[in-house]
Order: structure tokens, then sequence, then C-alpha cells
């Protein structure tokens, strides 16, 4: 026994042998969870304990699968195959198939995925001859699968006050007998949903006694992984079973509780000692993942959050680097910052791109790093989702771009016909394709002349399709008129694009809302940086060819490469990388806007914050920018709040190693409101100036100059003179400039005449850029 624990720490191995009763064992970031939970379940065995008497409850099925294994290779597999080991769902609906009889199932009943589900919703919406535009079925199947999860059935949602007249003021009152008919359906077609298999487990251990007991007795022990993330089902039915025995531990740490959305309950893990006063504690507080200036500013970074199980999680690795924070300019500058740094670091330590990863707060953040890595020819791969211009959304709204430049685009129309739904169905769309085949012609072609070629549909079928194509016939007309960026963001409006968007709040709504600013915020930037090299009437066609060439990746030679990885913060959870980028450190985007106002949404954000930077094993990079093109327009960004949780002794800020004695202002009082960094009020329109952390100056005799790109340092910090495009003979080689979005350059050259003079400029990370000055947005640095 002494060498199964002999490869544990002091904490590791208590945590591992104490079994006699409840206990929490708290895990900090790169700790080693997962040994214990493994190292505790092979403990129990050989205790003498059954493996079929021991419950392990993960989040994944690769967690389960990553325990059992390792169970194996330390007991052995005739064992560790006996183990009730897996994801609340999978062990949950083993037992429903037992007992399904109980709750009115029989054991053959079948599971609806999410989209199954929606199709569901969907149609009974279309029963009841309700708005889908109002009743969305997306947002509808969220509040049924908050209702499950919360033990709310239909007969009590139709009886809670509160939900009722919530449901009232959304303008959606029908909520409840929708809920009430899918619940229905499902019952009566022998299926549940995933939501299903947390509730009836609940229902079948309160209703049923014997059944309750039968399996308190089965399970001797029990285990939770990821015990912050528990929902309050899950919770319960936990505590149901463990109510006999006390013999459950549960496993977690509070600091890395970052799924509310998900319904998730940081109580559970707080007050856990309330709900079992004999239980033990035990803290995991050696992390084994990062070095110790990464450990020592995630720490001072947590400890501002009041609600937590106090902790001091240490590192006995190098002291490393410190963290950097960097400021751009612009987003798009931001994008080279990164980029250039990935290039910079794997040629200065030799590594490999699958080292990198660059973590964002929403998923709309990726196409300017996206752009970034391949104009410097990176390999890279998006986490978790799609690369931006594959995403649903994104493909829906260039497909229109493509009808509008090319209507005998068969694919494009193909998507868009019934996009947004204007009651074009796929029989119709059948038709049209049939005769199209027929006489030989594109299907824009059949629309515009369906009596000519037979189109057997009816009048008001008919009417449909006239009002589409005369849709795209006067975006058409406006082409050549318009640049790409009016083109689009006319399309999106036009279409009904943006209106069907903006009327989605549901998590999933938000993140597509997002994604179609920053697709016209791209084109913007395109349509700007082509005008400033003095292209002129750059159209959407110009704009298509971009995202082509972007899109058209060689994926046979990139298969056996290496690639930089892109991901949210929420999908890099449980990962670790040598190298991090935390990037978008702004007020309203991380935080969110949508939690800092609130006490616990805005200590979630931290926590998320701090889940970013302790995925870091070497080296962290933290930026963000000064302004972002937003809702058509820059709007000016301010650093976010959480810097100043930073201690700064752990920090080195715009390339200066700054210790707390002259950096001090950065660092929060202990006693703080949020007022202090509330920069709501700030205006949207024009850049303000500098906040505090952009301010203040590093030691001269600390910085360290870069050498590859040149000396900017300066620069950034230096007094400015405007300089508006139209007075471009001040402008001379060896100049250096501060450009709106591409950040700071050094003149290398200036030719042509005076009203068509362009100038060459090498920005520190933007790239080599060429300048119509009458058209150019910059500020010459004295």
């Amino acid at each position: 026994m002494n060498n199964l624990l002999d490869h544990l720490n002091k904490q590791q191995r208590e945590a591992v042998e104490y079994i006699a009763g409840p206990s929490l064992i708290i895990a900090g970031a790169g700790s080693g969870k997962t040994r214990v939970l493994t190292y505790k379940i092979a403990y129990l065995l050989k205790q003498g304990l059954m493996p079929h008497s021991i419950l392990a409850l993960t989040f994944t099925n690769k967690a389960a699968r990553e325990m059992k294994e390792r169970v194996a290779q330390l007991i052995g597999w005739q064992y560790a195959r006996y183990l009730w080991m897996g994801t609340f769902h999978s062990v949950f609906s083993r037992i429903l198939r037992t007992e399904a009889e109980r709750i009115g199932f029989t054991s053959n009943f079948t599971i609806f995925d999410s989209a199954d589900s929606r199709n569901m919703i969907k149609t009974i919406i279309k029963q009841y001859q309700l708005d889908d535009k109002v009743y969305k079925p997306a947002k509808i199947q969220a509040i049924i699968s908050n209702a499950k999860n919360a033990l709310i059935s239909p007969q009590m949602y139709a009886q809670d006050k509160e939900l009722l007249e919530y449901d009232q003021r959304a303008k959606i009152p029908v909520v409840k007998d929708i809920y009430r008919d899918y619940n229905n359906r499902l019952k009566a077609s022998n299926t549940m949903d995933f939501d299903d298999l947390l509730f009836y487990t609940n229902c079948l251990f309160r209703d049923h006694p014997d059944v309750l007991k039968s399996y308190q007795e089965r399970y001797q022990f029990i285990l939770v992984d990821e015990y912050q993330d528990t929902n309050f089902a899950q919770y319960l039915v936990v505590k149901q079973l463990a109510d006999a025995h006390h013999r459950v531990c549960v496993v977690g740490d509070d600091a890395q509780s970052i799924y509310s959305f998900r319904g998730a309950n940081i109580d559970n893990i707080l007050k856990f000692k309330e709900v079992y006063p004999e239980s033990k504690l035990f803290k995991l507080e050696q992390n084994y993942r990062s070095t110790q200036n990464i450990v020592n500013a995630a720490n001072s970074l947590i400890q501002q959050n009041r609600e937590q199980i106090k902790k001091t999680i240490y590192s006995e690795n190098d002291e490393g680097e410190r963290i950097e924070i960097a400021s751009a300019f612009t987003d798009l500058e931001e994008g080279g910052i990164v980029s250039n740094k990935i290039w910079d670091l794997r040629r200065d330590k030799k590594a490999s791109y699958s080292d990198f990863v660059i973590l964002y707060r929403t998923n709309s953040q990726s196409r300017v790093f996206e752009e970034a890595l391949r104009k410097k020819n990176i390999p890279y791969r998006i986490y978790g989702g799609l690369a931006f211009y594959q995403r649903k959304e994104i493909k829906d709204v260039v497909a229109y771009f493509r009808m509008v430049v090319n209507p005998y685009d068969e694919e494009a129309f193909r998507r868009i016909i019934n996009f947004p739904t204007r009651g074009i169905g796929n029989t119709t769309v059948g038709k049209i394709a049939d005769a199209a085949r027929l006489h030989n012609v594109s299907l824009w072609e059949v629309i515009g002349d369906p009596l000519g070629y037979n189109l057997n549909v009816n009048a008001g079928t008919a009417k449909k399709l006239s009002e589409f194509r005369i849709l795209i016939e006067s975006f058409i007309s406006q082409l050549k008129e318009l640049s790409a960026y009016e083109m689009a963001s006319r399309i999106v409006k036009q279409s009904g694009i943006a209106s069907e968007a903006y009327q989605d709040q549901t998590p999933e709504g938000m993140s597509r809302q997002e994604n179609l600013q920053e697709l016209l915020g791209g084109i913007h930037e395109f349509c700007e940086s082509r005008q400033e090299e003095g292209i002129e009437g750059i159209g959407l066609m110009d704009f298509l060819a971009e995202v082509s060439l972007l899109s058209d990746q060689d994926t046979d030679k990139e298969a056996d490469q290496e690639k930089v990885t892109m991901m949210t913060v929420h999908a890099s959870k449980g990962l670790e990388f040598n190298n991090v980028f935390v990037v978008g450190m702004e007020e309203d985007l991380f935080p969110s806007a949508m939690a800092k106002n609130e006490f616990r949404g805005l200590e979630e954000e931290r926590r998320l914050f701090y889940v970013a930077i302790t995925r870091a094993k070497e080296f962290c990079m933290i930026t963000y920018a000064k302004s972002r093109f937003r809702n058509g327009q820059i709007n000016a960004s301010n650093p976010s709040r959480f810097l100043r949780d930073i201690d700064t002794c752990y920090l080195n800020v715009n390339g200066g190693v700054l210790g707390s004695s002259n950096f001090g202002v950065l660092n929060r009082p202990q006693t703080y409101t949020d007022e202090l960094f509330d920069y709501t009020n700030t205006p949207r329109t024009s850049l303000p100036e500098r906040p505090a952390i952009q301010q203040l100056q590093p030691n001269p005799a600390n910085v360290s100059q870069p050498s590859s790109r040149g000396n900017f340092v300066n620069a950034r910090n230096a007094t400015l003179k405007p300089s508006a495009g139209t007075n471009s003979g001040e402008v001379q080689i060896g100049a250096v400039i501060k450009h709106e979005r591409f950040g700071i350059g050094k003149v290398t050259a200036v030719t042509g005449d005076p009203d068509s003079r362009k100038a060459t400029v090498e920005f520190e990370n933007s790239g080599i850029k060429q300048l119509l000055l009458k058209f150019a947005r910059f500020e010459i640095v004295e």
C-alpha cells in the first residue's frame, strides 16, 4: 500500500487516505486533481471495496475514460472494468433504463440530442401559430432546459407566479403550454432529452424510496469530479445517494467555477461544509504546471474575489518570466503583436506551433488573429469551434454577397432562398432545381420566369419567389454605386438578417450578433486599408476575392503540421500550453458588459481570467487594444479592471520590467468599490486620454529594446502632433508616425506628386504598408 502512495505529495496523500466520511478536496490549477481521484479509487479497491460499489461521476467521457485507464494501470483492468464511472448523464441513463417502468417509460427509451429537441419545439411553435421570431426555438429550448435543471416540472412551471409574470413581460406567455406539450410528446414517444436524465433520476429517487435505498446500499462510496460545475439537479441526486452513509468525496476548485450560464451553482462547493458539517477539507496547493511568476500572478488576481475558499497555490518550478502586458492602438494591431510574438518565440525557443494558444472571451475575436497568422504563414486551428469564415451565420451572409455578385451561384442560392425564413420550403427548391435541370438553366433564371419554365407552384409561393428575386436585384443594381462596406451593411440590414439575429438574446444568439458585427468590421477595415493604399472603387467583389483566398487553405499540406491553437477561455479549461496569449482584456469585453454590473457575474468573469492565466506553463502574454471597430465605427476601449488586480511585481508592461515601487498605481486597494474602475461613462465616439495603465512609463534603465523591428518604444510614449492627412508635405523619410489602425511605424519612402503623395511605412506590428497620404489617418511623432 505504501508503494501505491509513494508517488503522492503530503497533501495529495492525506486526501487519498481519508475515506471515513465526507470530504471536499480543493484542487488548485495544475495540482494533480486527476491523479488524486485515480489514486483514491485505487486506494478504496485496495481497502477491500468492490468495484461495483464505487460510483465516480465526471462531466466528460474523456475524463471518465482517462481515470478508468489510470486505475487499470494501478490495480489491473479486471477491477477497473466493473467501476460505475462515467458522466452524470451516462450513469443516470443506465439507472433509468433499469427502473424505466417506475417512471412511465420502457427500458428501450431513446434520447434526443439538442437538435432533435429544438426541432420538436419548433414544430409545436408552428402548430400554435406563434411568431417564431418571438418564440425562437433556441430561446424556448433554453428556458425549458433551465426549468428541468432546477427540477421544475411543466405543472410546477404553470403554477409559478414569478415565472409566468416574467414570461408575460417578455411577451412569451405561451411558454408554459409549449413546455407541457413538449414534455407530453417526449413521454408519448418514449423519449427523453438530456435534461430529463437528471430530472427523472431525481423524481425516481424522490417518489420511490425503495429504489433509492437499493442504490444507496449499492454505492458505498461516491466521488464527484469538477464539483464546482454541478447544477441543482446534480447536487440533489448526489445528496440523495449519499444521505445514508455520507461517504462522498467531491473534488473541484471554486476558483475555476465558470459555467453559471449552463446552470452551474458555485454554492454547491462553497457550502459543502453546511450540507456535511462533519466533512474534512483538503487543499491541493502545489502547482506542478506553471512557473512561480505565473502562479503568483494568478493568486494575486483571484484573491480579489470575496466568495471563495481561501488557499495559497505555490509552485516549486523555475521562477520564470514575468507576465507580459502589451497594449495595441487597435484590435488590428493587437493581431500583429500576437503573431509577431509567436514568430519570435518559436524562433528563439525552438518551439513547436502546438506550444502556443490564443485565448479570447468571444468567438468573434478570432477573425483578426486568423488573418494576422495567415499573413505570417503560421498554421492554426480553431478548437471547439469553426474558423471565422466557416461559421454558419458568416457563411449565410457571405452567401448573400456571392449571390449579389453572381446570381447564378447555385450553392449560394440554395443557402439563402429561405434565410431568413420566407416560407420557401425544400419542396419548392426541389421543383426549381428540377425545372432548371430540365431546361438546362440556372435556378436564378427559373425564378425569373416561372411560367416560361413551367414551374409548378401556387400563387402564394410564386409571389414569395418574386419578392426574393426583387430583393436580390435591388442589391445588384447598387453594386457599382456602393463600397463593399456600404453594400454589405445594406444587405445585412435589408435582407432581414440583422433583425433576426438581434431578436435572439440567448448566449448562442449573442455570439451570432458579435460575429456579424465582426464581419462588418473586417469589411470596413478592408475598405479603409485599400483606400489608404490609393485603390479606388473597392466593391463587394474585391472583398469576396480576398475572403476566398483567406479561406482556401491547403489542408493536405497542413495535415501533418503543428498548429497554433485558438479558442475561447471557456473551452480551454482543463488544458495546458507552454505559451499562452490572453487577448482582448478590455472593459465590456473581459469582463463582459453583460456580467460586470452584477456582483456574482463580475466574480465569475475574474475566475474566467484566472483560468486563462493558469493554462500557461512557461510564458503568458496579456494584450488589450485602445480601440475596436464595433457597430460601424471605431470605439474607444479601456483596459480591463482585472489588470489592476494582479500584483505588478509579476508583470512586465509594454517591454519594461516594472515593480510595485514605480507601477503601484495599478494595484487595486484591498478595499475597493467597482465605481473606481467604472468606464461606462467614457465617451465612445472619440479616443480618450490614455488610462493609468497606459500613462505609466517604464524605468528607462530597465527597458529591453526590441532589436528585430526597430526601436519603437520611445515613439509610443512621445508627444504627438496631429496630421489629418492633408498636410502630407510634413511627412519625410525617417519620420515616425502613429497610425489610427496600424500603430507605430517608420516612414521608409515618400513618392508621388503632392495630390497623390504616398508613403511607404514599416509598422512595428502590422508590417509594411503603402499609404495614400491624403486619406491616411495618422499622427506624426516628434
